[in-house]
């Protein structure tokens, strides 16, 4: 007989978070899989119960969005997060084109006969941002996404940007408008290594740098937060 039970990670996140996703069907009956997750996502916080940075149990350091993703679900602000990354069927088979799936590969996972790879593309409209430099040919690269409002009044937002150590980060526009519910705006974001990165990284163990962008609302009543994670080539060894 076992009088100790230890759940740990996804063992316990899973039945929670498919609770939470449930609930929020119910309130949006119209809202796709995919803003369920960007509203969970977005709204989610990286502070403990007594104001401190979440801490790794396993090590007992500050934990990082490779340990906790987006955060600590926050149910209440996510069935209001202003604004979504919403997702359609054809944007996961642009994706699937894009890693370069072959046709049969993709009717298999789609359950679709007819589809076009006009539009294949890495870039999934998701809300968290990984980007991976080496020290040779890639230097920057430019996300590029789609926001969609799911309130009824019209509202405008204004990016504030945490950039990972090491990294300049330029979003466009800075300001995006939306006329009213289920309205749309594009913006990309550009993540590129600075000037002094080589010196950030010799003085860093870790090569693996983590920021954030944030769309504030400017009446103050929404933040939408996705992580930002810049993952450095590690120096050849001489």
């Amino acid at each position: 007989m076992t009088t100790t039970i230890c759940f740990s990670g996804t063992s316990m996140a899973c039945p929670y978070i498919a609770g939470i996703s449930a609930l929020l069907k119910a309130v949006h009956r119209d809202w796709s899989p995919a803003a369920i997750r960007s509203a969970l996502m977005t709204t989610a916080y990286v502070i403990d119960n007594v104001n401190g940075t979440i801490i790794d149990m396993t090590t007992g350091v500050a934990g990082t969005p490779l340990d906790y993703g987006s955060g600590h679900v926050d149910p209440v602000k996510a069935i209001d997060p202003g604004l979504v990354y919403d997702l359609e069927a054809q944007d996961y088979i642009n994706y699937l084109c894009g890693m370069n799936y072959t046709n049969q590969q993709i009717k298999i996972i789609t359950k679709r006969s007819n589809f076009s790879c006009d539009q294949a593309s890495l870039d999934l409209n998701y809300p968290s941002f990984v980007i991976l430099l080496n020290n040779t040919n890639t230097t920057s690269y430019t996300f590029k996404r789609v926001l969609t409002s799911v309130v009824n009044s019209s509202s405008v937002y204004r990016a504030v940007v945490n950039a990972p150590s090491g990294m300049k980060v330029v979003v466009e526009p800075p300001t995006i408008t939306f006329d009213g519910k289920y309205s749309t705006a594009k913006f990309s974001m550009t993540v590129e290594v600075d000037a002094g990165i080589g010196d950030v990284r010799i003085q860093s163990d870790s090569i693996v740098n983590y920021g954030y962008l944030s769309w504030n609302d400017v009446k103050g009543k929404h933040v939408v937060r996705s992580p930002v994670v810049a993952a450095f080539a590690p120096y050849p060894r001489a």
